[in-house]
C-alpha cells in the first residue's frame, strides 16, 4: 500500500454569497487579484470565481446572486474549517490593526503566538480569517516547516511549553551548522572582546 503524497494545496473553494461581495473581500479588503471566473461546473446558475491569494495558488468561491450575505459565524463542529490563515508580510502586519478599523471590521488584535503574531477577523460571511505572520525567516534551503520542527524538537527536549522566539534562533542556527561547511575546527561560540 502507498501514499498518495501531497505536494502542497492546489486550491481551496468556498461557498459564498452574491459575486460582488466575493469580489469586495477577497481582492478589496485582502488584496487578491481576481483572476478568471467560469461557470461551476458542476451547478451552472453559480459562478466559479478566481482568487490569486499571493503565492499563484488560488482561493475559489462558488457565487450564485439568489444568496444574501448572513453574518453568522460559521459551523466549527468536528470536520469544519475553523479559520484560514494568510500569510502576511511583517510591514503589512503591522498595518492590519489601522486598515481593519479603518472599515469597521471587529478583530481579535494582535495575538501573541510564540513563533509568528496573528490576527483575526470574519469575513462577510461569518469565516473566520487569520492574518498570519512570521517573526523569522528561514536559512537559504530550509522552508518555514523545517524550522518549526528543528524548533519544536529543542523546545520539547528542554520541556518548554510552546515554541517561543530562543527556540526559532538555536533552531536556526542548528540547520545552518548542520547543512553549511566551515574551514574553522571549532564551530562552538567565542567571545573575541
Amino acid at each position: 500500500m502507498q501514499k498518495l503524497q501531497s505536494q502542497g494545496v492546489h486550491h481551496i473553494t468556498l461557498v459564498g454569497a452574491g459575486r460582488q461581495t466575493s469580489i469586495d473581500f477577497w481582492e478589496g479588503v485582502l488584496g487578491m487579484p481576481f483572476v478568471f471566473e467560469q461557470p461551476n461546473l458542476d451547478k451552472p446558475r453559480e459562478s466559479h470565481l478566481y482568487f490569486d491569494p499571493g503565492d499563484g495558488r488560488l482561493i475559489t468561491i462558488f457565487t450564485d446572486e439568489s444568496r444574501t450575505p448572513e453574518k453568522r459565524r460559521t459551523p466549527t463542529d468536528p470536520g469544519c474549517v475553523h479559520h484560514i490563515a494568510f500569510a502576511v508580510s511583517r510591514v503589512t502586519f503591522l498595518q492590519a490593526v489601522t486598515r481593519l478599523d479603518e472599515r469597521g471590521i471587529k478583530h481579535s488584535g494582535v495575538k501573541d503566538r510564540g513563533f509568528m503574531d496573528s490576527i483575526y477577523f470574519e469575513d462577510p460571511l461569518g469565516l473566520l480569517i487569520e492574518l498570519a505572520s512570521y517573526r523569522f525567516e528561514p536559512p537559504t534551503g530550509f522552508t518555514h516547516a523545517d524550522v518549526l520542527m528543528e524548533a519544536h524538537r529543542l523546545r520539547v527536549a528542554r520541556g518548554d511549553y510552546n515554541i517561543a522566539e530562543v527556540h526559532l534562533a538555536d533552531a536556526i542556527q542548528a540547520l545552518v551548522e548542520r547543512s553549511r561547511a566551515t574551514l574553522s575546527d571549532d564551530r562552538a561560540p567565542k567571545n573575541p572582546y
